[in-house]
This record gives C-alpha cells, sequence and structure tokens, in this order.
C-alpha cells in the first residue's frame, strides 16, 4: 500500500486488482447483443438501430471484408466521423482479425500518403465528402481497395432524401461515377452481402485490433499498437470505475470523435460494453449537440472542456433541458473549476477529470465520479494500474510533492510503436511508459498534472508551467479560453505569451489582464504578451494545439 496510496482513497464499490476477460473486443459486442438484441444501440440524426441490427451489419461487414481478400493482420484505414459506418466497419474488421487503421477525415494529403503508408493499410472506407483527397494520394499509397459511404446511407426517410440536396446547394455535394471510378460503394456491397458469422481465432495479448496515430503534431505521426486486451482491460477498468452505470440502460452522448482514442474506448466500446444507447453525433456543433440532449436525454457525455465551455457560454442555453446527464469525464485538457462548477450546477451531474494518452488506450487516471475529488487533480490511477513520478535526468523515483515526469504502469499500455522499436525503447523501459507529461503527487495518490515536458517555457532559467499561468486566466470574468506559450526574449531567452479569447460581450485589456496576473503569480510567470483572439487552433476533441501557435509566433516575428 505505501507505493500505492491512492487505494486507500478508492471508493468502496471498486476494486484496486480486476478480472479481466480473455476476450477479443467483439465478444463485447456480441455479449450486449445476446443479452439486448431489441435495445437500441445507436441514434443518429433521427435513425435508430438495435443491437441486433447491427451485429447484422458488423457480419455482412465482415462478409465484404472477405469477399475483397482481407486476411488476419491486414490493416484497414477507416476515415469517417461518427456514424453508424464508423461502429459497425470497426466491429466488421476486428471480427476478419483484421487491424483497424483510425483515420481523420479532416487530414490533409501529405498527412493521409504518410499514415496509409506506414500502416500499410490495403483498403480504406471513406466518407464521400473526402473522396476527392483520397482519390489524388491513392497511387501513391499501399490501397488496393477504396470503399465510399455517406451520411445520408444510414438517416431515416425523408432526411437521406433531403441530405444530399441541402449538399447540393451548399456547394459540398460529391458525385462518384461508380462506373468509372476505381471506388466502390460501402452501401452496395452490404446490401448484396450474406452475414458471415465466422470469427478468426484471435490471441487479444498479442494480436493487434487497431493502430492508432499520434503525435503528428510534432512530427511524422507513429502508429501505436493496441491490442485486443489493451482496448478489453481500458474498457473493463471504465466500467469498474463508472460502478453506477445501469447495464442496457445508459445513454452515451459521442461527439468526441471515433477516430480518436478516447472518443473510441471511452464512447464507443464503453457504451457497447454495458449495452447502451449511443447518441452520436457527426461533430461539434452547439445547437446540434444541444438539441440531441434535449430530445434524447444522454445520461453520460465524455467530452472535452472546450465543449463544456462552449454549451456554457452558448447564448440559447437555456432554452434547453440538459438535465438528463448524470456523469462525464474529462479528458485532452486541463479542467478550469469554474466550468466544473457551472456544468454541474446546469446538469446537477457530475463532471470530472481524468488523464490518458494514445498508448494507454488512452486512460490511465480519473477523479472518483460519485466520490472525494481533488479541484486540478486528474485523480487516481485506475484499477491495475501503477503511477509513478521520476527524476526528468536520472529516471529515480520521486517521493510525493516533488515534481518529475508521470510513468505509467499496467493491462491497458501498448504493445509499442508500429515499425518503430528504437523509438519503443524510449518510451518504454522495464514496462514502465514514460508519458512525457511534467506531474507530482501528494500523500494521497492522487496526481497532478503541471504541464508537457515539451510545453515547459524555461524564462531567465526559471521553469514556467503553461497549464499553471493557463488556470489563473481561467478565473478572470472575462475569459472564457486561454492558452500560453514561450516566445522567443532577447533578454530572458523565453517569456510567456498567452492567447485570449474572452467570453460573448465581454471585455478587457492586457493591462487590465497583466494586473490579474500580477496578484496572483510570481512575476516570472506573468505573461509579458497577450494577444486576443475569436478562437483557438483545436483537434476535434477540442485540445488546444500549443505546437500551432508557437509556429505563428515564429512566422510573424521572422
Amino acid at each position: 500500500m505505501d507505493n500505492k496510496p491512492w487505494l486507500a482513497h478508492y471508493p468502496v464499490q471498486v476494486n484496486g486488482h480486476l478480472d479481466y476477460p480473455d476476450i477479443p473486443m467483439t465478444q463485447l459486442l456480441k455479449e450486449a447483443v445476446d443479452q439486448y438484441p431489441d435495445n437500441r444501440a445507436i441514434h443518429f440524426l433521427g435513425k435508430n438501430i438495435t443491437y441486433q441490427e447491427l451485429y447484422d451489419k458488423v457480419l455482412r461487414f465482415a462478409a465484404v471484408l472477405r469477399s475483397l481478400g482481407v486476411k488476419k493482420g491486414d490493416r484497414v484505414a477507416l476515415m469517417l466521423p461518427n456514424c453508424p459506418q464508423a461502429v459497425f466497419c470497426y466491429y466488421g474488421v476486428l471480427q476478419v482479425g483484421g487491424i483497424v487503421v483510425q483515420t481523420n477525415p479532416l487530414y490533409m494529403e501529405k498527412e493521409l500518403t504518410h499514415q496509409l503508408n506506414d500502416s500499410g493499410a490495403s483498403m480504406l472506407v471513406c466518407l464521400d465528402l473526402v473522396y476527392p483527397k483520397v482519390k489524388k494520394v491513392w497511387e501513391h499509397t499501399s490501397l488496393k481497395e477504396v470503399l465510399v459511404t455517406g451520411l445520408q446511407d444510414y438517416l431515416p426517410f425523408p432526411k437521406n432524401w433531403i441530405f444530399p440536396i441541402i449538399q447540393k446547394r451548399k456547394g459540398i455535394l460529391i458525385p462518384i461515377d461508380y462506373n468509372k471510378d476505381r471506388c466502390q460503394s460501402l452501401n452496395q456491397l452490404m446490401q448484396n452481402a450474406q452475414p458471415d458469422s465466422t470469427l478468426e481465432d484471435i490471441d487479444p495479448g498479442e494480436d493487434l485490433a487497431v493502430l492508432q496515430y499520434t503525435g503528428g503534431t510534432t512530427g511524422l505521426a507513429k502508429g501505436v499498437m493496441l491490442t485486443h486486451q489493451n482496448l478489453v482491460t481500458n474498457v473493463m477498468q471504465g466500467k469498474a470505475w463508472f460502478y453506477k452505470a445501469k447495464i442496457g440502460q445508459e445513454k452515451v452522448l459521442a461527439v468526441v470523435p471515433f477516430f480518436h482514442v478516447y472518443g473510441m474506448t471511452i464512447a464507443m466500446n464503453f457504451c457497447i460494453s454495458i449495452a447502451g444507447s449511443l447518441v452520436m453525433v457527426p461533430r461539434f456543433d452547439i445547437p446540434l449537440l444541444l438539441k440531441a440532449i434535449h430530445k434524447q436525454k444522454p445520461t453520460i457525455f465524455p467530452g472535452a472542456p472546450t465543449m463544456y465551455i462552449g454549451l456554457l457560454n452558448y447564448p440559447q442555453l437555456k432554452k434547453y433541458d440538459i438535465s438528463s446527464i448524470d456523469a462525464c469525464l474529462s479528458g485532452s485538457a486541463a479542467l478550469p473549476l469554474e466550468i466544473q462548477e457551472q456544468f454541474e450546477k446546469m446538469t446537477g451531474g457530475r463532471l470530472v477529470e481524468g488523464y490518458g494518452l494514445t498508448e494507454c488506450a488512452p486512460v490511465t487516471h480519473a477523479n472518483p465520479v460519485w466520490d472525494t475529488r481533488k479541484n486540478g487533480s486528474i485523480g487516481l490511477p485506475w484499477p491495475d494500474t501503477e503511477a509513478k513520478i521520476v527524476h526528468l535526468e536520472t529516471g529515480e523515483s520521486l517521493p510525493p510533492g516533488e515534481i518529475g515526469e508521470l510513468a505509467v504502469r499496467g493491462p491497458q499500455v501498448m504493445k509499442g510503436y508500429w515499425n518503430r522499436p528504437e523509438e519503443t525503447m524510449q518510451i518504454l523501459q522495464g514496462g514502465w511508459l514514460l508519458t512525457g507529461d511534467i506531474a507530482h503527487m501528494d500523500e494521497e495518490g492522487y496526481f497532478y498534472i503541471v504541464d508537457r515536458k515539451k510545453d515547459m517555457i524555461n524564462a531567465s532559467g526559471f521553469n514556467v508551467y503553461p497549464r499553471e499561468v493557463e488556470e489563473i486566466l481561467f478565473e478572470h470574468e472575462a475569459v472564457m479560453e486561454a492558452a500560453v506559450i514561450g516566445v522567443p526574449d532577447p533578454y530572458r531567452g523565453e517569456t510567456v505569451k498567452a492567447f485570449i479569447v474572452l467570453k460573448e460581450g465581454a471585455h478587457t485589456t492586457s493591462e487590465d489582464l497583466d494586473d490579474f496576473c500580477r496578484a496572483r503569480l510570481s512575476a516570472y510567470k506573468v505573461p509579458k504578451h497577450y494577444e486576443f483572439r475569436k478562437e483557438l487552433p483545436k483537434t476535434l476533441v477540442g485540445k488546444v494545439l500549443r505546437r500551432a501557435l508557437v509556429e505563428e509566433s515564429k512566422m510573424a516575428s521572422s
């Protein structure tokens, strides 16, 4: 217990050690189908799909894959937003023993070409809207087959008729001539296929389920090798943590994209493991999201701070009933206390901060949802997850209160990086994964992220952690969002710059923010430059792209 003080502070309903089934990911879906075949598995813009109907689509897609020559170990890329196709294609690939390569639909041609070639993907399933990009790079990749689908394929009548008309009016309709183009229609292939329930022999601990790419903002993206066991164990850990979740009764709001590891595990896979209903929204659109909450009454809402901030600052928020939300796990960035408190007041539910990374499938820590949480903390390590703080230079373990690099070990930790043994050895040492995050642990085993090691600012020899400065700026009544970076300074080496997004109708000045920060921060941490913006660059899960701001600042000063 001495080296795992967090176990003493677990909710009584949660065990520190769990028994994990030795099963492939597809078994979680099969169990939901067997027990709740008529339960609604998916709600998508008015379209309802039961578990039995979803499973039929999974088996039909498995048949399509086999007919096109996909075998165990083959990589199949999915370039889809949150829609029914993203779910049944994912499980269909796993059904035939293939490896899912999650691909961001917003990728530019260079990024797409790199990922497809690096993974060796032989097939891609994509949305019709992104097919022009795919068509341009096809000849330069390992792809043999491209299957195209559209959101209208799984919309209810009359939306499925109206949707293409709206796209045409907006000038975004992509006409595809399947007789001339090399690609094939996923919808047509599915209609002609007969369900194939053959299940490949899978070794959950060895066989890969997903290649999840990460690190693209700091160089070429790396493929994280996640096994079936990695994914199953992280889902089981989530079920233990959300111990009040009722099997077969919950509705999970799925706005975090499935092609991101957080959305894949905590929205899609977790929901299916509890035979819940996925209330899917294809993109983060606040009016669309609020309508879905108001009408469908989701109970669980995995999200990112920017999503909760966006909802709270929406002018017409009070027109919608969002009180159905019972539990939210916030990830991808620090959760400001003010946002947590406001959101809980609006919903009556619980919003807690967690932590994870792609290499861990992704969750390693979270605050207890219904028990003792600590503001500013990422919470406690999940069951069977070990964590420690190590010295940045020597790698030795540090005592509570000391700041160093967070290292984690557990059954959800990746097998390694795809075709990158040297980089795997650098980050995986003795079973411990070095996260690259600067953190500390308190006496009770709650962990606190100080910042990313690579984002740390060195101002006149003093370490400044952007997250700490951002937290102070969030406390200002006019500030909706803030991002802090280091910029070159001829005297200090680096100095602090803050990018600010104001709340609607709010006003403040650089001088006012400077006074505000000086009253709360050491002088060397106070931003020397402020830039006001309408929005900040973000990933699709709402993580602010600090590196993009750094690059913009470099270009502006050159």
